[in-house]
C-alpha cells in the first residue's frame, strides 16, 4: 500500500507569492518565503532547497500564488528527494595552479545555478547537478555568462 503525501494548505491572508515547505520530519508544512513578488521567493526556494539537501534532509515545496485575485498552487514536486551521500574525505591541498581552476571551475558552478533559479529552476535533481557540473568544468567563463544570461531571459529576467 503507497503511503499518500498530505496536501499543502493554503496560506493564510491575501494571495501572495508564498512558498511552503515539508521537511522528512512530518506532515507540517511551514511557510519558507513570501513576497508580493514571484522572483524573490524562487530565489529563496533555490536556497533553502540546496541548503536542506546538502544537510542530507528530505525536503518538498509548494508554491502558491496569485492568479485573478484568489490562491492557485503552482506546483508541488511529484516526488520528495534526498541529497546525495556526501563523498569520502578530500585528497590533501593541490597546488596552486590546480586551487586557482578550481576556484574559476566554482565560479562558473555558481553563475550556471543563478541563472537556473531566475528561470525558475530550483528544485534540481541529482542527473541536473551533474550537468551543471559538466558544464561548468568544460565551458569557459564568458560562454557560461552568455547561458546564465539566456536563462535569466527565459525566466523573464534580462
Amino acid at each position: 500500500m503507497q503511503k499518500q503525501r498530505p496536501r499543502c494548505p493554503r496560506p493564510p491572508g491575501e494571495p501572495r507569492w508564498v512558498a511552503m515547505f515539508r521537511g522528512s520530519g512530518g506532515d507540517t508544512w511551514t511557510v519558507g518565503a513570501q513576497s508580493p513578488y514571484r522572483e524573490p521567493v524562487l530565489y529563496a526556494v533555490g536556497d533553502m532547497t540546496r541548503t536542506l539537501r546538502a544537510r542530507g534532509d528530505e525536503v518538498t515545496v509548494a508554491l502558491w500564488g496569485p492568479e485573478n485575485g484568489a490562491w492557485r498552487l503552482f506546483g508541488t514536486p511529484s516526488a520528495t528527494t534526498r541529497a546525495p551521500a556526501p563523498e569520502p574525505s578530500a585528497p590533501p591541498a593541490p597546488p596552486e595552479p590546480a586551487r586557482l581552476a578550481e576556484r574559476m571551475t566554482d565560479r562558473r558552478h555558481q553563475v550556471l545555478l543563478a541563472g537556473l533559479d531566475r528561470a525558475g529552476l530550483y528544485d534540481l535533481g541529482p542527473q541536473d547537478a551533474e550537468a551543471v557540473r559538466v558544464l561548468a568544468e568544460r565551458l569557459d567563463e564568458p560562454t557560461v555568462r552568455r547561458v546564465a544570461h539566456w536563462l535569466a531571459a527565459a525566466g523573464g529576467r534580462p
